[in-house]
């Protein structure tokens, strides 16, 4: 009997959206942004030997079509050159966002129908009843921040003010997030969910999509870090998505990573949450263990959140040379009617202007399919492919490429 597994590479886009010069990075257009092969043209330039060294090395990903798939989506060219032995193809995104909600619901078979709510202003960004009810569920007589911020430069500058006054770190950017961060011993790890928790209804009636826990740790003198504990309430999608048919269809479904949070857990049977690495353990194990006509779904989110935002060119190079290694360990585990798409939600260039995400298209890369080019497909088809796959109803748009 057939199982389905879907790796989200989360940000790994390979250029060549069609609509990227509608969305922006500052004053900059997305026009010609280029995760993946950004990042290898500056390894072959000898401009990402920071911690690794060399061209980018992800045979594995390359040989299921990854070089392919960049050249069909953008035109790029790149070392990677392999043969492909895997289905490949690109897929584009039709929802008007470049952000995580819509990445993922749109590739289970859900394009977002409303725009999202943002908030455009860099300073002051929240609407006075927005902090007053942060202020009210937290307890405190004001929050720091209130502007457009990265995560980690955000805690530079306000740690010491929030271990002196308690007052939460409230922040944003062009995507349409709201996120509190606060330490995990001063504030309280559940205090922080709690507070999230509590307004998070509030801005989804505005439509914005999430509202992100950041829990940190660290002082004054050693500097502070965010930790594994980061918790997503996001707004739930308007319809049923393919963790829905699955699991309508008496299938269990296993969300690896911050696929739960993404879902509102709708439709999911089981969550695994960890840092990347302890994540692909989690894909191992359920390799071994999930039963027949399962779908395991899972986000790698460090590609994003480390090195994405942070225009690590070598960061995200190195894990993803890693990542090409754990595939190569996995694949050979495979059962012979599985089925593993690896993909992505989005882009976001370490090489481009700003610290935002990037559209761009994405990868759709398949073993199980045998050898074969997808060509150029929709979001949604990634969900009514497995779909097929899984002999389950499909209840949303989407064409099969199986």
């Amino acid at each position: 009997m057939p199982r389905a597994f879907v790796i989200v590479i989360d940000s790994a886009g390979i250029g060549g959206a069609p609509d990227a010069d509608k969305f922006f990075n500052l004053d900059r257009p997305d026009t010609g942004a280029n995760t993946v092969a950004h990042i290898a043209q500056q390894c072959t330039a000898g401009l990402a030997d920071d911690g690794r060294q060399g061209p980018l090395a992800v045979p594995t990903l390359d040989a299921l079509g990854l070089g392919a798939a960049i050249t069909l989506a953008s035109g790029d060219k790149t070392d990677l050159r392999a043969v492909p032995t895997g289905a490949w193809g690109a897929a584009t995104e039709v929802s008007m966002g470049k952000d995580t909600p819509s990445g993922h619901w749109e590739l289970m078979g859900v394009p977002v129908p409303w725009d999202w709510g943002v908030f455009p202003d860099k300073t002051k960004s929240f609407p006075s009843d927005i902090v007053a009810a942060i202020c009210e569920a937290a307890g405190t007589d004001g929050i720091l921040g209130n502007c457009h911020a990265s995560g980690e430069q955000v805690l530079a500058d306000l740690g010491a003010e929030h271990l002196k006054t308690g007052w939460p770190i409230c922040y944003t950017s062009v995507d349409s997030v709201l996120q509190i961060a606060a330490h995990e011993d001063h504030f309280g790890r559940e205090r922080l969910i709690d507070l999230c928790r509590a307004v998070a209804p509030m801005l989804h009636e505005r439509k914005v999509g999430r509202v992100i826990a950041r829990p940190f740790v660290g002082s004054v003198e050693d500097g502070f870090t965010r930790t594994i504990y980061r918790r997503d309430f996001a707004i739930s999608p308007p319809s049923p998505t393919l963790c829905d048919w699955v699991s309508e269809a008496g299938g269990r479904v296993y969300a690896v990573g911050k696929i739960g949070d993404i879902f509102s857990t709708r439709g999911i049977d089981e969550c695994r949450k960890g840092a990347d690495a302890d994540l692909m353990g989690h894909v191992f194990d359920l390799v071994e263990t999930a039963e027949d006509r399962s779908f395991t779904f899972v986000n790698l989110v460090e590609f994003d959140t480390k090195y994405g935002h942070r225009r690590n060119v070598a960061g995200y190079a190195k894990h993803l040379e890693w990542f090409d290694i754990e595939l190569a360990r996995l694949l050979p585990r495979l059962k012979d009617d599985d089925l593993l798409i690896v993909t992505a939600d989005h882009g976001n260039d370490p090489t481009w202007t700003g610290t935002d995400h990037t559209r761009e298209r994405v990868p759709v890369l398949a073993h199980g399919l045998g050898t074969r080019e997808i060509g150029l497909v929709e979001f949604v088809d990634v969900a009514a492919s497995i779909a097929y796959h899984l002999n389950i109803a499909q209840s949303g748009p989407g064409k099969s490429f199986l």
